[in-house]
């Protein structure tokens, strides 16, 4: 091939051109080494190892509402989601729920709690007082909660637990997670007009169902990711209570229905054991309210299943999406401390983080 003078000559050029850089580039290494710079190294593992590789368990908190004893259906709940590996670890409890919440939060398995209700007798938990108050004074339910979770107070139960009441004096939601257990739960249960209110520092409470009959919120504000829900509540069914107190029952019921639709939406899931029919007072069912409550958390094992899945899916979603930020903000940081002679040195070569010292995430 003949080269003519021209191309030649532009040969030279170029040649001259790639010579210059490559003595550029060299003499910038030579001098980065005689002054002592140190070559860019990667970082250490950084965020993006510190972040969690496995997602946490989903935290499964239970509301059991109110219902005098129909509560004994929230054991077939209980029941139900131990068998299927979803045993709550948060327990937030209204009136009834709250004596079956702090049983089961203090360590008692459901089976356990089943046996105890089937030995119960209710001369132990009712003692009656004429007042103006109301006729049951409430302090032999207090000592029978204290007696069966070891006396412990609540803060040292197996299980983060809260019995909701409602404060007399102004109608104000309080929620008890400290302090005297038994105490707690008479307040919770103390319906008005059939227990007297209870006394605790400078105000008095009565059942919890006023203001909360089931306890969605505070169930989810002792951590839980998902709530299941447990409501036996009364419905106002057109029919006449056959006694005081399944009149009194009904009246907090119808009042605090529309408290309570609107707390339950904010629940995961809503179990409905078909008890409605047990009056409140009729502790010979308590054997049909357990099996019923079987009957409605098995019929909501699907939705729990689906849920906890939605929610798994979200959370590995939001833990891979962290680590990729992380990643990226490392492989930036590490750019960043790249010194100014070995960036000149990348502008002049063009491989500025592709030698290695910079994993590309």
């Amino acid at each position: 091939m003949r080269l003519t003078l021209s191309s030649a000559s532009a040969l030279l050029r170029a040649g001259a051109r790639s010579a210059r850089r490559t003595l550029g580039v060299l003499g910038l290494f030579a001098l980065a080494a005689c002054t002592g710079i140190p070559p860019a190294t990667a970082p250490g593992p950084g965020l993006a190892a510190a972040l969690p590789s496995t997602t946490p368990p989903i935290k499964i908190g239970i509301a059991l509402g109110g219902g005098a004893a129909k509560g004994f259906a929230h054991i077939g709940v209980i029941k139900v989601l131990e068998a299927q590996g979803f045993a709550p670890v948060v327990v937030a409890g209204t009136s009834a729920g709250s004596v079956v919440g702090a049983l089961y939060a203090s360590g008692m398995s459901a089976r356990e709690l089943q046996e105890k209700a089937v030995a119960l007798d209710e001369t132990r938990i009712r003692d009656l007082q004429l007042s103006s108050g109301g006729l049951l004074l409430g302090q032999k339910l207090e000592d029978y909660v204290n007696e069966q979770v070891g006396r412990k107070t609540m803060e040292r139960l197996d299980k983060p637990f809260v019995a909701v009441a409602t404060r007399l004096e102004d109608g104000q939601r309080t929620v008890f997670a400290q302090g005297n257990t038994g105490q707690a739960v008479r307040a919770s249960s103390s319906v008005p007009g059939v227990f007297q209110p209870v006394t605790i520092g400078r105000y008095h409470f009565v059942d919890g169902g006023v203001v909360s009959p089931v306890p969605v919120d505070a169930a989810r504000q002792l951590g839980a990711d998902l709530v299941i829900a447990v409501d036996i509540s009364s419905k106002a069914r057109g029919q006449t209570p056959a006694s005081m107190v399944g009149t009194v029952s009904q009246s907090i019921a119808i009042m605090g229905q529309k408290l309570s639709e609107a707390e339950l939406g904010r629940a995961d899931v809503i179990v409905r054991p078909q008890v409605l029919d047990i009056a409140g007072t009729d502790f010979t069912q308590r054997a049909y309210a357990i099996l019923e409550g079987e009957k409605a958390a098995a019929a909501a094992l699907p939705q729990i299943r689906e849920r906890i899945a939605q929610l798994r899916a979200a959370r590995e979603q939001a833990v891979r999406v962290a680590r990729q930020n992380a990643a990226q903000a490392q492989y930036q940081a590490c750019l960043d401390q790249r010194s100014r002679l070995q960036k000149i040195s990348e502008k002049v070569t063009g491989l500025a983080g592709r030698d290695g010292a910079c994993p590309t995430p």
